[in-house]
Protein backbone atom coordinates (compact mmCIF):
# COMPACT_ATOMS: atom_id res chain seq x y z
CA UNK A 1 0.00 0.00 0.00
CA UNK A 2 2.77 2.44 0.87
CA UNK A 3 4.64 1.91 -2.40
CA UNK A 4 1.40 2.85 -4.12
CA UNK A 5 1.04 5.92 -1.91
CA UNK A 6 4.58 7.06 -2.71
CA UNK A 7 3.82 6.76 -6.42
CA UNK A 8 0.55 8.64 -5.93
CA UNK A 9 2.31 11.49 -4.09
CA UNK A 10 4.91 11.67 -6.86
CA UNK A 11 2.13 11.98 -9.44
CA UNK A 12 0.40 14.63 -7.29
CA UNK A 13 3.56 16.77 -7.26
CA UNK A 14 3.96 16.34 -11.04
CA UNK A 15 0.40 17.59 -11.61
CA UNK A 16 0.98 20.62 -9.39
CA UNK A 17 4.13 21.43 -11.39
CA UNK A 18 2.31 20.99 -14.72
CA UNK A 19 -0.54 23.25 -13.61
CA UNK A 20 1.95 26.00 -12.76
CA UNK A 21 3.38 25.85 -16.27
CA UNK A 22 0.29 25.23 -18.41
CA UNK A 23 -1.57 28.01 -20.21
CA UNK A 24 -5.30 27.60 -19.66
CA UNK A 25 -6.23 29.72 -22.68
CA UNK A 26 -4.25 27.56 -25.10
CA UNK A 27 -4.88 24.16 -23.45
CA UNK A 28 -8.24 24.35 -21.63
CA UNK A 29 -9.06 20.62 -21.93
CA UNK A 30 -5.64 19.53 -20.66
CA UNK A 31 -5.94 22.00 -17.77
CA UNK A 32 -9.41 20.71 -16.83
CA UNK A 33 -8.22 17.11 -17.05
CA UNK A 34 -5.28 17.82 -14.71
CA UNK A 35 -7.56 19.66 -12.27
CA UNK A 36 -9.96 16.67 -12.19
CA UNK A 37 -7.07 14.32 -11.47
CA UNK A 38 -5.72 16.66 -8.78
CA UNK A 39 -9.14 16.79 -7.13
CA UNK A 40 -9.24 12.97 -6.96
CA UNK A 41 -5.73 12.71 -5.51
CA UNK A 42 -6.00 15.56 -2.97
CA UNK A 43 -7.86 13.64 -0.21
CA UNK A 44 -5.51 10.65 -0.59
CA UNK A 45 -2.35 12.78 -0.37
CA UNK A 46 -3.75 14.85 2.49
CA UNK A 47 -4.43 11.68 4.49
CA UNK A 48 -1.04 10.16 3.57
CA UNK A 49 0.79 13.27 4.77
CA UNK A 50 -1.22 13.11 7.98
CA UNK A 51 -0.09 9.48 8.34
CA UNK A 52 3.57 10.48 7.89
CA UNK A 53 3.22 13.30 10.45
CA UNK A 54 1.83 10.87 13.00
CA UNK A 55 4.75 8.48 12.39
CA UNK A 56 7.15 11.36 12.98
CA UNK A 57 5.27 12.23 16.18
CA UNK A 58 5.54 8.59 17.26
CA UNK A 59 9.33 8.61 16.85
CA UNK A 60 9.48 11.84 18.88
CA UNK A 61 7.39 10.36 21.69
CA UNK A 62 9.56 7.22 21.74
CA UNK A 63 12.66 9.41 21.98
CA UNK A 64 11.15 11.19 24.98
CA UNK A 65 10.39 7.83 26.60
CA UNK A 66 13.96 6.62 26.05
CA UNK A 67 15.37 9.80 27.61
CA UNK A 68 12.93 9.97 30.53
CA UNK A 69 15.33 8.15 32.91
CA UNK A 70 13.79 7.84 36.35
CA UNK A 71 11.18 10.54 35.79
CA UNK A 72 8.00 8.48 36.25
CA UNK A 73 5.64 11.35 35.37
CA UNK A 74 7.46 12.06 32.09
CA UNK A 75 7.58 8.34 31.27
CA UNK A 76 3.84 7.96 31.88
CA UNK A 77 3.06 10.99 29.71
CA UNK A 78 5.24 9.66 26.88
CA UNK A 79 3.69 6.18 27.13
CA UNK A 80 0.19 7.64 27.05
CA UNK A 81 1.09 9.78 24.02
CA UNK A 82 2.59 6.77 22.20
CA UNK A 83 -0.61 4.77 22.73
CA UNK A 84 -2.76 7.65 21.43
CA UNK A 85 -0.55 8.12 18.36
CA UNK A 86 -0.65 4.39 17.57
CA UNK A 87 -4.45 4.49 17.67
CA UNK A 88 -4.41 7.51 15.33
CA UNK A 89 -2.06 5.72 12.93
CA UNK A 90 -4.33 2.66 12.83
CA UNK A 91 -7.37 4.87 12.17
CA UNK A 92 -5.59 6.83 9.41
CA UNK A 93 -4.30 3.60 7.87
CA UNK A 94 -7.86 2.25 7.59
CA UNK A 95 -9.01 5.54 6.05
CA UNK A 96 -6.18 5.31 3.51
CA UNK A 97 -7.27 1.80 2.54
CA UNK A 98 -10.76 3.15 1.80
CA UNK A 99 -9.39 6.08 -0.20
CA UNK A 100 -7.27 3.70 -2.31
CA UNK A 101 -10.21 1.50 -3.27
CA UNK A 102 -10.99 1.62 -7.01
CA UNK A 103 -13.23 4.56 -7.81
CA UNK A 104 -16.43 4.19 -9.78
CA UNK A 105 -15.76 6.43 -12.81
CA UNK A 106 -19.46 7.35 -12.91
CA UNK A 107 -19.65 8.69 -9.35
CA UNK A 108 -19.35 12.37 -10.25
CA UNK A 109 -21.92 12.19 -13.04
CA UNK A 110 -25.49 13.41 -13.12
CA UNK A 111 -28.09 10.70 -12.63
CA UNK A 112 -31.27 9.65 -14.41
CA UNK A 113 -33.96 7.98 -12.30
CA UNK A 114 -36.96 6.19 -13.80
CA UNK A 115 -39.86 5.27 -11.50
CA UNK A 116 -42.59 2.87 -12.63
CA UNK A 117 -45.62 1.62 -10.75
CA UNK A 118 -45.58 -2.18 -10.39
CA UNK A 119 -48.06 -4.48 -8.67
CA UNK A 120 -50.92 -2.64 -6.99
CA UNK A 121 -52.51 -0.50 -9.69
CA UNK A 122 -53.52 2.96 -8.48
CA UNK A 123 -51.91 2.41 -5.07
CA UNK A 124 -48.56 1.69 -6.77
CA UNK A 125 -48.99 4.84 -8.88
CA UNK A 126 -49.64 6.91 -5.75
CA UNK A 127 -46.54 5.50 -4.10
CA UNK A 128 -44.56 6.36 -7.25
CA UNK A 129 -45.60 9.97 -6.58
CA UNK A 130 -44.44 9.64 -2.96
CA UNK A 131 -41.02 8.39 -4.10
CA UNK A 132 -40.76 11.19 -6.66
CA UNK A 133 -41.38 13.64 -3.82
CA UNK A 134 -38.78 11.86 -1.64
CA UNK A 135 -36.07 12.15 -4.29
CA UNK A 136 -37.09 15.75 -5.07
CA UNK A 137 -36.71 16.76 -1.43
CA UNK A 138 -33.45 14.84 -1.08
CA UNK A 139 -32.07 16.61 -4.16
CA UNK A 140 -33.12 19.93 -2.67
CA UNK A 141 -31.41 19.07 0.63
CA UNK A 142 -28.17 18.25 -1.23
CA UNK A 143 -28.30 21.38 -3.40
CA UNK A 144 -28.86 19.40 -6.61
CA UNK A 145 -31.06 20.37 -9.55
CA UNK A 146 -33.96 18.04 -10.44
CA UNK A 147 -35.78 18.13 -13.79
CA UNK A 148 -38.79 16.01 -14.71
CA UNK A 149 -38.21 14.62 -18.20
CA UNK A 150 -41.40 12.64 -18.80
CA UNK A 151 -44.39 11.35 -16.84
CA UNK A 152 -47.64 9.45 -17.17
CA UNK A 153 -50.02 10.80 -14.54
CA UNK A 154 -53.17 9.14 -13.20
CA UNK A 155 -56.46 10.82 -12.33
CA UNK A 156 -55.78 10.51 -8.58
CA UNK A 157 -52.39 12.27 -8.81
CA UNK A 158 -50.19 9.19 -8.99
CA UNK A 159 -47.71 8.25 -11.70
CA UNK A 160 -47.73 5.13 -13.81
CA UNK A 161 -44.20 6.17 -14.69
CA UNK A 162 -41.98 9.21 -14.30
CA UNK A 163 -38.44 9.94 -15.46
CA UNK A 164 -36.22 12.62 -13.88
CA UNK A 165 -32.69 13.92 -14.25
CA UNK A 166 -30.76 15.04 -11.15
CA UNK A 167 -27.69 17.23 -11.67
CA UNK A 168 -25.11 18.03 -9.02
CA UNK A 169 -21.84 16.98 -7.46
CA UNK A 170 -21.87 13.31 -6.47
CA UNK A 171 -25.51 12.78 -7.51
CA UNK A 172 -24.89 9.35 -9.05
CA UNK A 173 -22.53 8.24 -6.28
CA UNK A 174 -25.25 8.71 -3.65
CA UNK A 175 -28.25 7.49 -5.65
CA UNK A 176 -26.80 4.57 -7.61
CA UNK A 177 -28.04 1.96 -5.09
CA UNK A 178 -31.70 3.04 -5.45
CA UNK A 179 -32.33 0.76 -8.43
CA UNK A 180 -34.64 -2.21 -7.82
CA UNK A 181 -38.08 -2.98 -6.43
CA UNK A 182 -39.39 -0.72 -3.66
CA UNK A 183 -42.28 -2.30 -1.75
CA UNK A 184 -44.90 -0.35 0.22
CA UNK A 185 -47.20 -1.75 2.91
CA UNK A 186 -50.01 0.57 3.97
CA UNK A 187 -53.77 1.02 4.12
CA UNK A 188 -54.90 2.67 0.86
CA UNK A 189 -57.27 5.64 1.12
CA UNK A 190 -59.78 3.66 -0.93
CA UNK A 191 -59.70 0.68 1.50
CA UNK A 192 -62.88 0.70 3.61
CA UNK A 193 -61.97 -2.32 5.78
CA UNK A 194 -58.67 -0.84 7.01
CA UNK A 195 -56.62 -3.70 5.57
CA UNK A 196 -52.93 -3.26 4.79
CA UNK A 197 -52.13 -3.69 1.09
CA UNK A 198 -48.74 -4.42 -0.45
CA UNK A 199 -47.75 -2.68 -3.68
CA UNK A 200 -44.49 -2.32 -5.56
CA UNK A 201 -42.65 0.30 -7.56
CA UNK A 202 -39.62 -0.40 -9.77
CA UNK A 203 -36.76 2.08 -10.05
CA UNK A 204 -33.96 2.20 -12.62
CA UNK A 205 -30.88 4.38 -11.99
CA UNK A 206 -28.58 5.43 -14.84
CA UNK A 207 -25.46 7.63 -14.92
CA UNK A 208 -25.79 10.31 -17.57
CA UNK A 209 -23.80 9.31 -20.67
CA UNK A 210 -21.24 11.60 -22.23
CA UNK A 211 -21.44 12.13 -25.98
CA UNK A 212 -18.01 10.61 -26.62
CA UNK A 213 -18.94 7.33 -24.91
CA UNK A 214 -21.61 6.11 -27.28
CA UNK A 215 -22.29 6.83 -30.91
CA UNK A 216 -25.91 6.81 -32.07
CA UNK A 217 -26.56 6.68 -35.81
CA UNK A 218 -29.32 9.19 -36.72
CA UNK A 219 -30.58 6.67 -39.29
CA UNK A 220 -31.40 4.32 -36.38
CA UNK A 221 -33.80 6.82 -34.83
CA UNK A 222 -37.52 7.37 -35.34
CA UNK A 223 -38.51 10.75 -33.91
CA UNK A 224 -42.17 11.62 -33.33
CA UNK A 225 -43.75 14.75 -31.89
CA UNK A 226 -46.97 14.97 -29.90
CA UNK A 227 -48.78 17.18 -27.43
CA UNK A 228 -47.77 16.98 -23.79
CA UNK A 229 -50.43 15.30 -21.68
CA UNK A 230 -51.32 15.14 -18.03
CA UNK A 231 -54.03 15.80 -15.50
CA UNK A 232 -53.58 19.53 -15.98
CA UNK A 233 -51.39 22.42 -14.89
CA UNK A 234 -48.19 23.87 -16.28
CA UNK A 235 -47.02 20.72 -18.06
CA UNK A 236 -49.91 20.65 -20.51
CA UNK A 237 -49.62 22.78 -23.65
CA UNK A 238 -51.42 23.12 -26.96
CA UNK A 239 -48.46 22.63 -29.32
CA UNK A 240 -46.71 19.43 -30.35
CA UNK A 241 -43.54 20.12 -28.35
CA UNK A 242 -43.28 16.69 -26.69
CA UNK A 243 -40.78 14.28 -28.26
CA UNK A 244 -40.72 10.50 -28.58
CA UNK A 245 -37.50 8.88 -29.84
CA UNK A 246 -37.40 5.19 -30.81
CA UNK A 247 -34.04 3.50 -31.24
CA UNK A 248 -34.96 1.03 -33.98
CA UNK A 249 -32.15 -1.57 -33.50
CA UNK A 250 -32.96 -2.10 -29.81
CA UNK A 251 -36.59 -0.95 -29.56
CA UNK A 252 -35.71 1.46 -26.73
CA UNK A 253 -38.27 4.29 -26.54
CA UNK A 254 -37.66 7.60 -24.76
CA UNK A 255 -40.14 10.42 -24.29
CA UNK A 256 -39.69 13.98 -23.05
CA UNK A 257 -42.51 16.44 -22.51
CA UNK A 258 -41.26 18.71 -19.74
CA UNK A 259 -40.14 21.67 -21.82
CA UNK A 260 -42.32 23.85 -24.05
CA UNK A 261 -39.48 23.92 -26.54
CA UNK A 262 -39.38 20.96 -28.94
CA UNK A 263 -35.61 21.41 -29.32
CA UNK A 264 -35.01 21.23 -25.55
CA UNK A 265 -37.21 18.16 -25.23
CA UNK A 266 -35.30 16.46 -28.05
CA UNK A 267 -31.98 17.29 -26.37
CA UNK A 268 -33.13 15.81 -23.05
CA UNK A 269 -34.60 12.73 -24.72
CA UNK A 270 -31.30 12.07 -26.53
CA UNK A 271 -29.44 12.26 -23.21
CA UNK A 272 -31.78 9.67 -21.70
CA UNK A 273 -31.53 7.44 -24.79
CA UNK A 274 -27.72 7.48 -24.79
CA UNK A 275 -27.65 6.77 -21.05
CA UNK A 276 -29.98 3.78 -21.45
CA UNK A 277 -27.98 2.37 -24.37
CA UNK A 278 -24.70 2.85 -22.50
CA UNK A 279 -26.13 1.18 -19.39
CA UNK A 280 -27.23 -1.83 -21.47
CA UNK A 281 -23.73 -2.05 -22.91
CA UNK A 282 -22.17 -1.89 -19.43
CA UNK A 283 -24.53 -4.54 -18.04
CA UNK A 284 -23.58 -6.88 -20.85
CA UNK A 285 -19.90 -6.35 -20.02
CA UNK A 286 -20.51 -6.77 -16.27
CA UNK A 287 -22.23 -10.11 -16.82
CA UNK A 288 -18.85 -11.53 -17.81
CA UNK A 289 -17.14 -10.31 -14.64
CA UNK A 290 -17.98 -12.59 -11.72
CA UNK A 291 -15.73 -10.60 -9.39
CA UNK A 292 -17.71 -7.44 -10.07
CA UNK A 293 -20.97 -9.18 -9.21
CA UNK A 294 -19.51 -10.36 -5.90
CA UNK A 295 -18.75 -6.78 -4.89
CA UNK A 296 -22.25 -5.45 -5.39
CA UNK A 297 -24.44 -4.63 -2.40
CA UNK A 298 -27.28 -5.64 -4.70
CA UNK A 299 -27.50 -6.16 -8.39
CA UNK A 300 -29.69 -3.09 -8.83
CA UNK A 301 -31.87 -5.23 -11.07
CA UNK A 302 -35.47 -4.08 -11.33
CA UNK A 303 -36.68 -7.53 -10.27
CA UNK A 304 -34.82 -7.44 -6.97
CA UNK A 305 -36.77 -6.31 -3.89
CA UNK A 306 -34.39 -3.92 -2.16
CA UNK A 307 -36.50 -1.94 0.31
CA UNK A 308 -39.83 -2.04 2.14
CA UNK A 309 -41.74 1.01 3.40
CA UNK A 310 -44.11 -0.15 6.17
CA UNK A 311 -46.51 2.64 7.15
CA UNK A 312 -48.24 0.97 10.15
CA UNK A 313 -44.86 0.30 11.80
CA UNK A 314 -43.25 3.62 10.74
CA UNK A 315 -40.43 1.45 9.35
CA UNK A 316 -38.20 1.41 6.28
CA UNK A 317 -36.25 -1.84 5.85
CA UNK A 318 -33.20 -1.99 3.60
CA UNK A 319 -33.07 -5.71 2.74
CA UNK A 320 -29.61 -5.74 1.14
CA UNK A 321 -27.90 -4.82 4.39
CA UNK A 322 -30.51 -6.13 6.86
CA UNK A 323 -31.18 -2.75 8.50
CA UNK A 324 -34.43 -1.07 9.55
CA UNK A 325 -34.98 2.64 10.10
CA UNK A 326 -37.95 3.68 12.24
CA UNK A 327 -38.51 7.12 10.75
CA UNK A 328 -40.56 6.49 7.63
CA UNK A 329 -42.12 9.95 7.42
CA UNK A 330 -38.74 11.65 7.78
CA UNK A 331 -37.22 9.48 5.03
CA UNK A 332 -40.14 10.16 2.67
CA UNK A 333 -39.53 13.86 3.35
CA UNK A 334 -36.02 13.53 1.91
CA UNK A 335 -34.01 12.56 5.00
CA UNK A 336 -32.21 9.76 3.14
CA UNK A 337 -28.58 10.25 4.22
CA UNK A 338 -28.60 7.54 6.90
CA UNK A 339 -29.81 4.89 4.44
CA UNK A 340 -27.45 6.08 1.69
CA UNK A 341 -24.44 6.20 4.03
CA UNK A 342 -25.22 2.71 5.35
CA UNK A 343 -25.32 1.32 1.79
CA UNK A 344 -22.04 3.04 0.86
CA UNK A 345 -20.37 1.72 4.04
CA UNK A 346 -21.56 -1.82 3.29
CA UNK A 347 -20.25 -1.59 -0.28
CA UNK A 348 -16.85 -0.39 0.90
CA UNK A 349 -16.66 -3.16 3.48
CA UNK A 350 -17.31 -5.75 0.77
CA UNK A 351 -14.72 -4.18 -1.48
CA UNK A 352 -12.12 -4.18 1.33
CA UNK A 353 -12.91 -7.82 2.06
CA UNK A 354 -12.52 -8.68 -1.63
CA UNK A 355 -9.22 -6.76 -1.83
CA UNK A 356 -7.93 -8.57 1.25
CA UNK A 357 -8.76 -11.99 -0.17
CA UNK A 358 -6.80 -11.42 -3.39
Amino acid sequence: MFDKLEETEKRFLEIEEELCQINFASEPENYKSLMRELKILEPIIGKYREYKREHKNLEGAKEVLRGSGGDKELRDMASSEIEEIKNNIEKISNELKLLLLPKDPNDERNVIIEIRGGAGGEEAALFSAALLRMYSMYAQNRGWKLEIVSFNETQLGGFKEVCMMISGEGAYSRLKYEGGVHRVQRVPETESQGRVHTSTVTIAVLPEAEDAEIDVNPADLQIDTYRASGAGGQHVNKTESAIRITHLPTGVIVECQDERSQYKNKDKAMKILKSRLLQTKREEQADTLASERRLQVGTGDRSERIRTYNYPQNRVTEHRIGMSFYKLESILNGDMDEIVDSLITAMRAKMLSAEGSM
